[in-house]
């Protein structure tokens, strides 16, 4: 679903003092100089405009519904893939069966692997292995090889992946406020006693009665995370430091220890919130920003396509989207150039010829 990020309210195209969005002064002239009968159409028009906007809205509504709709759908075969990454189903010869691009170099490296099986076994007369359960460290792997979430990683958050059993996405129910939900499941673990931390992602889906003409589909608005009951002592959030205070009064030298934030994943779950005014100053509107980005990702990447994070193919797919962003925004960068120089005089003349008609 197209989305839009709005950290906060105002931030994006602001408003003068008598409520009207804010043109690049080059409209504004333009504007000016069109005779008033037309000028009357043009509003017109513009009414007609906020009419499609609202229209589209409605369009988004339904996506909405469409997506949970369907979520239903993947449900089961989401639940299908949690079973067999935690080794609670294995799957039968028939459904791992899968053709390779490289099947002959994995018929090769598998003929290989198992001449050194056999001759390890010669070798050893110890008891083998035991087999892994499951797919280990599956989320884990995902978040260690995607950029976006490796940042946030850090090694005290490991052992506590390793206990991630699924991911999924919640959709709200016809009727609520549009929202969506990452639920994050976790096995009985020692560090915390929650089995599900989830984070809320809440969503706008209308035009802006002060900046209609801005809306280009939903956007995130705000977030809420969840507690986490951690035990005593694996609170990876905080750490505890000790500080040597000295008494004004006696001289005397005492150490004291306090706790203070920590960077770990999980501080995910305890995200700053939008302010109620919209002020707020660029790192915090760009850590907002980066939060509702990461949520979007989670929802439409991440989650329906899991296993290809896990191999590595859908990187290369991300990779080759993003190159082409680079190519696009470097043309627009042209574009923007150009008309920042030349654009005036193009309208003033435009403006002249037109009125030279009349």
């Amino acid at each position: 679903t197209p989305f839009t990020v709005s950290a906060a309210k105002g931030e994006h195209g602001g408003q003068n003092p008598g409520g009207q969005t804010d043109i690049p002064v080059r409209y504004h002239i333009l504007e000016s100089m069109i005779p008033k009968v037309v000028k009357r159409r043009v509003h017109a028009l513009k009414r007609l405009q906020v009419q499609c906007a609202n229209i589209e809205a409605k369009f988004y509504e339904e996506v909405h519904e469409l997506e949970r709709k369907y979520a239903a759908l993947y449900h089961p075969l989401f639940e299908k893939r949690r079973d067999i990454v935690t080794g609670m189903v294995e799957p039968t010869d028939e459904e791992c069966e899968w053709t390779s691009d490289r099947e002959e170099e994995d018929a090769l490296a598998e003929e290989v692997k198992e001449k050194a099986s056999i001759e390890d076994t010669k070798k050893e007369e110890a008891k083998p292995e035991e087999e892994p359960k499951g797919i280990p460290e599956f989320w884990l792997t995902i978040f260690k090889r995607v950029d976006m979430l490796s940042d946030m990683l850090q090694e005290h958050d490991e052992p506590i992946l390793k206990h991630l059993k699924d991911i999924q996405v919640k959709f709200s129910e016809p009727g609520q406020p549009m929202s969506f939900t990452l639920e994050f499941h976790f096995e009985p673990n020692g560090y915390f006693n929650n089995a599900v931390l989830t984070k809320v992602y809440k969503m706008k889906s209308e035009p802006d009665a002060s900046e209609p003409f801005s809306f280009e589909g939903p956007e995130i608005i705000d977030c809420e995370g969840c507690q986490i009951d951690w035990h005593k002592g694996k609170d990876v959030t905080v750490k505890t430091i000790k500080k040597k205070q000295k008494h004004k009064g006696r001289g005397t030298v005492r150490t004291v220890t306090k706790q203070v934030p920590n960077d770990s994943f999980f501080n995910f779950f305890t995200p700053i919130k939008v302010s109620p005014d919209g002020e707020m100053d660029e790192d915090y509107e760009f850590t907002l920003a980066t939060d509702f980005e990461i949520g979007h990702f989670f929802r439409e990447r991440i989650i329906p396509r899991a296993v290809l994070y896990f191999t590595g193919e859908a990187l290369e797919d991300d990779e080759s989207e993003q190159d082409e962003g680079d190519d696009d925004d470097e043309d627009e960068g042209d574009f923007d150039t150009n008309v920042s120089i030349g654009g005036f005089l193009f309208i003033f003349i435009s403006a002249f010829v037109y009125f030279s008609i009349l």
